[in-house]
């Protein structure tokens, strides 16, 4: 996880780290800023107005400030890295990469 972290740094990103067990969920909401996860082990599932999201190690997700969505932790749990930005710094967009992001 701190190889994940260092690479946020470099983007001037300041992550904390989290993480739930198995099948824990959130309810729909939504933030007043932008939220950069990355998941570091185990799996989760952002449901989105678009659809779901499912994310696994090594996958990175962001969420414009104001964007509704749910989440479900995959059967091995979850650990993640997660960033607030300031609303619209990271555009309008949500923005998923897979892998070696």
């Amino acid at each position: 996880m701190a190889d994940v972290a260092a690479r946020l740094r470099a983007e001037g990103l300041d992550a904390s780290p989290w993480s739930n067990g198995p099948g824990d969920r959130y309810a729909a909401h939504a933030h007043d800023y932008d939220k950069v996860i990355v998941v570091a082990s185990g799996s989760i599932t952002f449901g989105l107005a678009s659809g779901p999201v499912a994310l696994a190690a090594g996958d990175r997700l962001e969420l414009p400030a104001g964007t509704i969505h749910d989440a479900v932790v995959g059967a091995g749990g979850v650990a993640c890295l997660e960033a607030h930005v300031p609303a619209g710094r990271l555009g309008a967009a949500i923005r998923r990469a897979s892998g070696d992001w």
